[in-house]
């Protein structure tokens, strides 16, 4: 039978990094490198299987990931060698099995930001293609140097390069035997391209085109630069998983929102009901302030006895004064601060007890803002900052108990709070709150964890088609 394989190297040790450890193993967003990268093709439609290579002595802690992670299409683990091409060669001989017309889409477990769009382009290309790469235009001007005089001998037509990434795609008959005529012409390489390239000059090799966020991780900046990208979620797509099986996931689930009596919050507590949640509200219109830690506990312990639990908890309280801070009062400065940041702390310490036990999922608001401060509201930006920064820290604390911590972001969204900020603005140009709710309570159903998540007005056109289906059903 033919297949539709996923091999991720991850054999590599990392001494570029100096971390002390591999990097495949490096935390990025809640998660470890690896655990991104497996789910890629664990959440691709087109993937059937994943064969992980590793190192031998991180076997048995890549078995564990797999294990806790729950990664079903993970077929095999198993050991790599001393070079790539020695790795690759392990992962073809432990399918000798497989039909020949399988396609291979072989993948650096150090690439955690591959877009599942460029893995469907591959396994589209080779259709035509026995192999393909990954490819994207080189930027800067090429140079070849002399190796010697380090002088400048070339300067060749950049428009003629490219620059190679993961994965690359292959019919199993032809890497096998590539591989087979480089063992017995003993030929140099450095990618599994190459080798075909050098071993069957005769096998034309296609291109998909790659991206820049499709990043190796290499060197101690890179780490950086994931982060900051994993941040922006340039590489979440809400298509991925807004859809009326997840939603319907989360019927007779309870949930708890803080902040629920208007604005994104009503709207939220309004959708769950109509997916037969069992939703409750609290916010200062029935005497809950998220500032008051005992009225946070009390509310959240008499749901969890009435209930016998609880599986959810949004916060989307919060409070935006439009001031330049010269002109905000101390009470409004402190105010600000024990809304937007000491009540999400607050929310978070009382719910992680109760929502642990049902392995359950916490989701907090912040600002686009928050990546960069604006004038006029600067304690609201610098708040919304520490609710994201929270969220990541969160979920590497949480991930152990299997409890998903998330952070919506949505652009310009139409709601009381901005009205009184802003007046009136043009409602074409902001968000509608039933698209941020549906968007939120569908980050809940898909069990992410440690993400801030973009909701924009590019997706709101899916997520209404989403929405009139759940209409048209009741």
């Amino acid at each position: 039978m033919n297949r539709n394989i996923a091999i991720i190297l991850a054999g590599g040790v990392g001494s570029r990094m100096n971390l002390g450890y591999p990097k495949q193993f490096s935390k990025i967003a809640g998660k470890t490198t690896l655990e991104h990268t497996i789910a890629i093709f664990e959440n691709h439609p087109k993937i059937d299987e994943i064969v992980i290579v590793a190192e031998k002595n991180h076997y048995t802690k890549i078995a564990e990931i797999v294990v806790q992670a729950g990664f079903h299409k993970v077929s095999k683990i198993i050991y790599g060698g001393k070079e790539r091409t020695d790795s690759t060669l392990s992962a073809i001989s432990s399918l000798q099995d497989y039909e020949g017309q399988s396609k291979l889409i072989i993948h650096d477990a150090v690439r955690p930001l591959l877009s599942p769009e460029v893995v469907s382009n591959c396994i589209d290309k080779l259709d035509e293609y026995n192999a393909v790469d990954v490819v994207i235009p080189a930027v800067d001007t090429i140079v070849r140097v002399d190796s010697e005089t380090q002088e400048i001998v070339e300067i060749p037509k950049r428009s003629e390069y490219y620059q190679g990434q993961t994965p690359q795609a292959f019919r199993l008959s032809t890497l096998r035997e590539a591989y087979e005529l480089y063992l017995q012409k003993q030929v140099q390489g450095t990618c599994d391209c190459g080798i075909v390239l050098k071993t069957m000059p005769h096998e034309k090799i296609g291109t998909v085109q790659g991206s820049e966020t499709n990043i190796k991780l290499t060197r101690p900046v890179d780490l950086f630069i994931a982060d900051k990208l994993f941040q922006s979620k340039s590489n979440f797509s809400l298509r991925n998983i807004v859809s009326l099986e997840q939603l319907h996931t989360l019927r007779h689930k309870v949930l708890v929102v803080f902040g629920g009596s208007y604005g994104i919050g009503l709207e939220i507590m309004t959708l769950a009901q109509k997916l037969g949640m069992k939703a409750y509200s609290f916010s200062r219109s029935n005497g809950v302030d998220v500032t008051d830690m005992a009225k946070v506990q009390h509310a959240l312990m008499q749901v969890a006895e009435e209930e016998g639990g609880i599986d959810y908890v949004i916060n989307t309280a919060a409070i935006l004064v439009h001031k330049p801070l010269a002109a905000m009062s101390y009470e409004e400065i402190m105010q600000s601060i024990h809304v937007n940041y000491t009540g999400a702390v607050n929310v978070a310490s009382a719910a992680y007890p109760i929502i642990r036990q049902r392995h359950g999922g916490l989701l907090n608001f912040t600002s686009s803002s928050y990546t960069r401060g604006r004038p006029f509201y600067s304690i609201y930006s610098s708040t919304k900052a520490a609710v994201a920064n929270l969220t990541q820290a969160l979920s590497e604390e949480w991930s152990k108990d299997g409890v998903q911590i998330n952070c919506i972001n949505p652009e310009r969204t139409q709601t009381p709070m901005r009205t009184k900020a802003f007046g009136l603005e043009p409602e074409d140009t902001l968000l509608n709150p039933k698209t941020v709710a549906l968007a939120s309570l569908s980050v809940l159903a898909s069990k992410e964890t440690g993400n801030i998540v973009d909701v924009v007005r590019a997706d709101e056109n899916f997520i209404r088609h989403i929405l009139d289906e759940l209409d048209n059903e009741h």
